[in-house]
Protein backbone atom coordinates (compact mmCIF):
# COMPACT_ATOMS: atom_id res chain seq x y z
CA UNK A 1 0.00 0.00 0.00
CA UNK A 2 1.67 3.42 -0.80
CA UNK A 3 1.08 6.02 2.17
CA UNK A 4 0.74 9.39 0.82
CA UNK A 5 2.71 12.05 2.37
CA UNK A 6 0.51 14.07 4.37
CA UNK A 7 0.25 17.36 3.21
CA UNK A 8 2.08 20.86 4.14
CA UNK A 9 -1.04 23.08 5.67
CA UNK A 10 2.01 25.85 7.03
CA UNK A 11 0.59 28.91 3.97
CA UNK A 12 4.46 29.85 4.69
CA UNK A 13 6.22 26.92 3.65
CA UNK A 14 3.70 26.50 0.97
CA UNK A 15 4.64 29.27 -0.69
CA UNK A 16 8.47 29.30 0.19
CA UNK A 17 8.20 25.69 -1.60
CA UNK A 18 6.44 27.05 -4.74
CA UNK A 19 8.62 29.74 -4.76
CA UNK A 20 11.66 27.84 -4.64
CA UNK A 21 10.18 25.26 -7.33
CA UNK A 22 9.53 28.09 -9.74
CA UNK A 23 13.21 29.23 -9.74
CA UNK A 24 14.13 25.80 -10.01
CA UNK A 25 11.94 25.23 -13.42
CA UNK A 26 12.25 28.65 -14.98
CA UNK A 27 14.67 30.54 -16.73
CA UNK A 28 14.74 33.63 -15.42
CA UNK A 29 18.79 34.42 -17.20
CA UNK A 30 17.57 37.62 -18.64
CA UNK A 31 15.79 39.37 -16.11
CA UNK A 32 17.29 41.19 -12.73
CA UNK A 33 16.53 40.68 -9.20
CA UNK A 34 13.74 43.08 -9.04
CA UNK A 35 12.41 41.66 -12.37
CA UNK A 36 12.54 37.91 -11.32
CA UNK A 37 10.08 38.59 -8.74
CA UNK A 38 7.75 40.10 -10.22
CA UNK A 39 7.90 36.92 -12.85
CA UNK A 40 8.19 34.35 -10.07
CA UNK A 41 4.95 35.98 -8.49
CA UNK A 42 3.10 36.22 -12.29
CA UNK A 43 4.20 32.53 -12.91
CA UNK A 44 2.75 31.35 -9.52
CA UNK A 45 -0.42 33.10 -10.16
CA UNK A 46 -1.28 30.89 -13.68
CA UNK A 47 1.52 28.08 -12.88
CA UNK A 48 2.85 27.56 -16.40
CA UNK A 49 6.24 28.23 -16.29
CA UNK A 50 6.77 29.32 -19.75
CA UNK A 51 4.96 32.30 -18.82
CA UNK A 52 8.60 33.72 -18.24
CA UNK A 53 9.44 33.17 -22.28
CA UNK A 54 6.39 35.49 -23.16
CA UNK A 55 6.73 38.20 -20.55
CA UNK A 56 8.51 41.47 -21.89
CA UNK A 57 9.62 43.84 -19.57
CA UNK A 58 11.05 47.24 -20.27
CA UNK A 59 14.53 48.93 -18.75
CA UNK A 60 14.04 50.09 -14.87
CA UNK A 61 10.55 49.00 -14.84
CA UNK A 62 10.19 47.44 -11.51
CA UNK A 63 11.75 50.69 -9.80
CA UNK A 64 10.06 53.09 -11.27
CA UNK A 65 6.93 51.42 -10.27
CA UNK A 66 8.11 51.10 -6.93
CA UNK A 67 8.98 54.53 -6.41
CA UNK A 68 6.20 55.17 -7.75
CA UNK A 69 4.28 53.10 -5.29
CA UNK A 70 6.47 54.28 -2.04
CA UNK A 71 5.94 58.13 -3.18
CA UNK A 72 2.26 56.85 -2.97
CA UNK A 73 0.97 56.64 -6.61
CA UNK A 74 -2.65 54.86 -6.62
CA UNK A 75 -2.99 51.82 -8.67
CA UNK A 76 -5.75 51.96 -11.27
CA UNK A 77 -6.94 48.85 -12.75
CA UNK A 78 -9.14 47.93 -15.68
CA UNK A 79 -11.49 44.99 -13.58
CA UNK A 80 -12.68 44.77 -10.07
CA UNK A 81 -11.21 41.51 -10.07
CA UNK A 82 -7.62 42.88 -10.65
CA UNK A 83 -8.62 45.45 -8.05
CA UNK A 84 -9.26 42.05 -5.67
CA UNK A 85 -6.60 40.64 -6.55
CA UNK A 86 -4.37 43.73 -5.00
CA UNK A 87 -3.20 42.89 -1.53
CA UNK A 88 -4.17 46.00 0.57
CA UNK A 89 -1.88 45.32 3.22
CA UNK A 90 1.04 45.01 1.17
CA UNK A 91 0.79 48.59 -0.15
CA UNK A 92 3.30 50.80 1.49
CA UNK A 93 1.48 53.81 1.52
CA UNK A 94 -1.68 52.45 1.75
CA UNK A 95 -2.32 53.41 -1.67
CA UNK A 96 -5.45 53.25 -3.40
CA UNK A 97 -6.37 51.21 -5.67
CA UNK A 98 -9.25 52.08 -7.91
CA UNK A 99 -11.23 50.51 -10.48
CA UNK A 100 -14.17 53.37 -12.24
CA UNK A 101 -16.31 50.89 -14.15
CA UNK A 102 -19.16 51.14 -11.80
CA UNK A 103 -19.03 55.13 -11.75
CA UNK A 104 -22.77 56.17 -13.72
CA UNK A 105 -20.73 58.15 -16.41
CA UNK A 106 -19.32 54.98 -17.90
CA UNK A 107 -22.21 53.56 -19.41
CA UNK A 108 -22.95 57.40 -20.67
CA UNK A 109 -19.14 57.58 -22.59
CA UNK A 110 -19.72 53.72 -23.80
CA UNK A 111 -22.80 54.78 -25.51
CA UNK A 112 -21.33 58.24 -27.14
CA UNK A 113 -18.21 56.72 -27.91
CA UNK A 114 -19.94 53.19 -29.49
CA UNK A 115 -17.33 51.34 -27.01
CA UNK A 116 -16.62 49.22 -24.42
CA UNK A 117 -17.19 49.93 -20.63
CA UNK A 118 -13.79 49.06 -19.95
CA UNK A 119 -13.00 52.02 -22.22
CA UNK A 120 -15.29 54.15 -21.53
CA UNK A 121 -14.02 54.11 -17.38
CA UNK A 122 -10.58 54.64 -18.84
CA UNK A 123 -11.80 58.30 -19.52
CA UNK A 124 -11.91 59.33 -16.06
CA UNK A 125 -8.56 57.67 -15.31
CA UNK A 126 -6.95 60.78 -16.79
CA UNK A 127 -7.22 63.28 -13.49
CA UNK A 128 -5.71 60.72 -11.14
CA UNK A 129 -3.34 59.12 -13.94
CA UNK A 130 -0.20 61.21 -13.17
CA UNK A 131 2.72 58.80 -11.76
CA UNK A 132 0.13 56.39 -11.10
CA UNK A 133 0.66 52.60 -11.77
CA UNK A 134 -2.16 51.05 -14.53
CA UNK A 135 -2.65 47.81 -13.79
CA UNK A 136 -5.02 46.29 -17.04
CA UNK A 137 -5.53 42.41 -16.91
CA UNK A 138 -8.90 42.25 -18.78
CA UNK A 139 -9.68 44.71 -21.61
CA UNK A 140 -7.77 45.13 -24.77
CA UNK A 141 -9.55 48.00 -25.44
CA UNK A 142 -8.61 49.91 -22.07
CA UNK A 143 -5.32 49.18 -22.88
CA UNK A 144 -5.62 51.08 -26.52
CA UNK A 145 -7.86 53.82 -25.08
CA UNK A 146 -5.11 54.57 -22.77
CA UNK A 147 -2.47 54.44 -25.22
CA UNK A 148 -4.67 57.11 -27.03
CA UNK A 149 -5.18 59.26 -24.14
CA UNK A 150 -1.55 59.55 -24.22
CA UNK A 151 -0.45 60.09 -27.43
CA UNK A 152 -3.52 62.65 -26.64
CA UNK A 153 -1.90 64.19 -24.37
CA UNK A 154 -3.30 63.07 -21.15
CA UNK A 155 -1.46 62.78 -17.92
CA UNK A 156 1.53 60.37 -17.71
CA UNK A 157 1.23 57.44 -15.58
CA UNK A 158 5.02 56.33 -14.26
CA UNK A 159 3.97 52.91 -15.41
CA UNK A 160 1.92 50.21 -16.86
CA UNK A 161 1.02 46.31 -16.60
CA UNK A 162 -0.66 45.52 -19.93
CA UNK A 163 -1.23 42.02 -19.84
CA UNK A 164 -4.64 41.57 -20.97
CA UNK A 165 -6.00 38.45 -22.18
CA UNK A 166 -8.13 36.91 -24.90
CA UNK A 167 -8.68 36.13 -28.61
CA UNK A 168 -9.77 39.42 -29.86
CA UNK A 169 -7.60 42.34 -29.37
CA UNK A 170 -5.05 41.55 -26.88
CA UNK A 171 -2.35 40.73 -29.01
CA UNK A 172 -2.75 43.70 -31.02
CA UNK A 173 -2.98 46.09 -27.90
CA UNK A 174 -0.43 44.41 -25.93
CA UNK A 175 1.69 44.90 -29.65
CA UNK A 176 0.64 48.31 -29.66
CA UNK A 177 2.19 49.15 -25.61
CA UNK A 178 5.55 46.99 -26.43
CA UNK A 179 5.94 48.84 -29.81
CA UNK A 180 5.93 52.07 -28.44
CA UNK A 181 5.63 52.59 -24.82
CA UNK A 182 5.49 56.53 -24.55
CA UNK A 183 8.73 56.82 -22.19
CA UNK A 184 6.30 55.04 -19.80
CA UNK A 185 7.82 51.77 -17.82
CA UNK A 186 5.63 49.16 -18.93
CA UNK A 187 5.43 45.16 -18.17
CA UNK A 188 3.49 43.36 -20.82
CA UNK A 189 2.85 39.39 -21.56
CA UNK A 190 3.35 38.72 -25.24
CA UNK A 191 0.48 36.41 -27.47
CA UNK A 192 -2.88 35.66 -25.75
CA UNK A 193 -2.08 34.73 -22.25
CA UNK A 194 -2.78 37.58 -20.01
CA UNK A 195 -5.04 38.05 -17.21
CA UNK A 196 -6.58 39.73 -14.31
CA UNK A 197 -4.51 37.57 -11.53
CA UNK A 198 -1.66 37.92 -13.85
CA UNK A 199 -2.09 41.89 -13.30
CA UNK A 200 -2.72 42.10 -9.69
CA UNK A 201 0.15 39.71 -9.03
CA UNK A 202 2.80 41.93 -10.47
CA UNK A 203 1.22 44.33 -8.48
CA UNK A 204 1.61 42.26 -5.23
CA UNK A 205 5.39 41.78 -6.48
CA UNK A 206 5.94 45.21 -6.94
CA UNK A 207 4.57 45.92 -3.33
CA UNK A 208 5.57 43.77 -1.33
CA UNK A 209 8.52 41.57 -3.04
CA UNK A 210 7.93 37.83 -2.52
CA UNK A 211 8.13 38.41 0.86
CA UNK A 212 4.11 39.81 1.59
CA UNK A 213 2.39 36.21 0.56
CA UNK A 214 -1.00 36.19 -0.23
Amino acid sequence: MVVEAAPIRDPAEIYRRSFAIIRAETDLARFDAAEQEIVVRMVHACGMVDLADDIVVSAGFAETARAALTAGAPVICDAEMVRHGVIARLMPKDNKVLCLLKDPRVQEIAVRDATTRSAAQVDLWAERMEGAVIAIGNAPTALYRLLELIDAGAPRPAAIIGVPVGFVGAVESKEALTANPRDVAFLSVRGRRGGSALASAAVNALAGGLEGHG
